[in-house]
């Protein structure tokens, strides 16, 4: 039985029974969250991966984009990236290939992944077209959900659908001029092959079909914003707030149905317009899990743009984002390498936590407590195992060796937790 569905009847999956294990909550106070769309399991109904939940009151997970280019294509660089990201804590992964052969690198990684995988499926039936050679505006309907079938047989756990990309929204993001224009990919096929065919997005079309192949293999679908604001300048246009609009629509469709939907979201946002960004959203939505991509915070930060992601989603998952997708030091630049990916993870799962200490979530504090609590102990190798990342953590302290070994090269003699602790034993 379907998650959603299960839920509604006052049941509970196996995989909701374990989301409720992993984040230390009672399976009942989940059911209704589930029944709702509120709580949602990223897991496929015929696959043995780990399942994750996204959800208020939950702790906020981060995904790891990896996959090939037509310029850059290597499985075995791939599979080590999707290792180096596990490694680092990412929640989730998604396959984004667009190069090589997209099937067996798609299989391969849901095969060695023990973490949620998803995918955006019109990636590969562009690629299907153009080397059939009709190119990709001349896919049909049937070449778009047939590529979203084939994901979802294959085990795919969410999938990025950008249902919400109409005609109608379309003359919105044209009317509005913007700076950055569209930056999705997947939005900007879809908005290629409209101008093209003079025809209505097959994936707002032929939504049922959607519903009903989610259904079948309980994938979570990712309602996925094409007009995101590519630019700061961009951020809560109209374009922007009219996708959104036809995805709040297509939300409650979804539910109707017991299909499990998330909302993804923007994008480049100034900073004192992500909270609004994120409650606009829940409003809308009614509470529909959201996975935003950063945000980033300003435009100007290649090489940097995994700080300025987590700035945007430190502030995004304290307003109540549920689920942030990493952005590397090689966003805007080239195809990441598995050190870029590996700091993007720790970038975002910094972002995550920062924000789960302020939601509250339960636990969040118990690890900061720890690290205190070995720190003013001089505990060295308490401290490193607690540390976000252990290794890079014990590279730094091994690449300074202080004279006396229970102190660090920074203070030195002069360490305020050392001196402290004589004060106090001394008052003893």
């Amino acid at each position: 039985m379907r998650t959603m569905e299960a839920a509604m009847k006052g049941e509970a999956t196996e995989a909701l029974r374990a989301v409720a294990v992993d984040e230390g909550l009672s399976v009942e106070s989940l059911i209704p969250e589930a029944a709702s769309g509120r709580t949602v399991v990223l897991r496929n109904a015929g696959a043995g991966r780990k399942p994750v939940g996204l959800g208020a009151g939950l702790r906020t997970k981060v995904n790891a984009n990896i996959g090939t280019s037509g310029d850059a294509s290597d499985l075995d660089e791939e599979l080590m990236k999707l290792d180096a990201a596990v490694k680092a804590g990412a929640d989730a992964v998604m396959d984004l290939s667009t190069g090589g052969d997209l099937d067996a690198i798609r299989r391969a990684i849901l095969e060695r992944s023990p973490v949620p995988v998803g995918s955006v499926p019109i990636y590969q039936a562009a690629v299907r077209a153009k080397r059939d050679g009709k190119g990709m505006v001349r896919m049909t309907a049937e070449d778009i959900l047939g590529a979203v079938r084939d994901h979802a047989e294959d085990g795919m756990d969410f999938v990025t659908v950008h249902c919400g990309v109409t005609r109608e929204v379309a003359e919105h993001c044209r009317a509005s001029r913007r700076v950055g224009d569209v930056v999705s990919r997947g939005g900007a096929f879809l908005m290629e092959w409209m101008s093209f065919n003079k025809a209505e997005n097959p994936l707002y079309e032929e939504y049922d079909e959607l519903l009903d192949i989610a259904a079948t293999h309980d994938v979570t679908l990712s309602l996925g914003d094409g007009l995101r604001p590519g630019a700061l300048a961009d951020a809560n246009d109209g374009a922007q707030i009219a996708e959104l609009t036809v995805i709040s629509q297509l939300v409650e469709r979804a539910r109707a149905r017991g299909v499990q939907v998330i909302v993804e979201g923007p994008g480049h946002v100034p900073l004192h317009l992500v909270e609004s960004s994120v409650e606009l959203e829940k409003s809308l939505c009614k509470g529909a899990p959201f996975y935003v991509l950063g945000p980033l915070v300003t435009d100007v930060a290649p090489g940097y743009d995994h700080i300025g992601a987590a700035i945007g989603g430190a502030v995004a998952a304290a307003a109540g984002a549920d689920f942030l997708c990493y952005v590397t030091p090689a966003e805007h630049l080239r195809l990441p390498t598995v050190d870029d990916v590996s700091e993007g993870v720790y970038a975002l799962r910094l972002a995550a936590h920062a924000a789960d200490i302020a939601k509250g979530v339960r636990g969040a504090r118990d690890w900061d407590d720890s690290m205190s609590r070995a720190r003013k102990a001089l505990n060295w190798q308490a401290m490193l195992t607690t540390a976000l990342d252990p290794d890079k953590a014990r590279r730094l302290r091994e690449a300074s060796t202080p004279a006396d070994e229970e102190l660090c090269t920074m203070c030195g003699e002069f360490c305020a937790v050392k001196k402290m602790s004589n004060v106090r034993s001394s008052e003893e």
